[in-house]
């Protein structure tokens, strides 16, 4: 069964760092209005608003080392945890409603539930 996926956009993980703070200097940098932080379980994420392309750009304090990783958006993650697999990928684990994978140069990326589609959205890739 086809399914579809996308750049969903990239999420700036900080260390230990509140996200209100992390969200003012990554505001500042990119250009971009930070929405407050908010919480969902133990994560704390802040928004930044207005990035091209309708992708989403966040700020994430973790408890792991601070580094950035990108989101894919798919309507079947696990269909798109499949597909890249076959491209080498590995599953790392499932969060919340989400896969974390690894590519095979190490770096870490996470397949997320689709958002809704709009003219600014880049076209999703459909896949067989």
């Amino acid at each position: 069964m086809a399914h579809r996926s996308r750049l969903a956009g990239f999420i700036i993980d900080c260390q230990d760092q509140d996200a209100d703070e992390s969200a003012r200097f990554w505001s500042a940098a990119l250009g971009l209005a930070a929405k407050p932080a908010y919480r969902e379980g133990e994560a704390e994420y802040a928004e930044l608003e207005g990035a091209p392309a309708g992708l989403n750009v966040e700020v994430q304090r973790v408890t792991h080392a601070s580094r950035v990783h990108l989101d894919i958006e798919s309507d079947d993650i696990d269909a798109e945890a499949d597909r890249l697999e076959k491209l080498g990928a590995k599953r790392i684990g499932f969060v919340k409603r989400w896969w974390v994978m690894e590519a095979p140069s190490g770096h870490r990326f996470c397949i997320v539930r689709m958002r809704e589609d709009g003219p600014e959205k880049a076209p999703a890739n459909t896949w067989e």
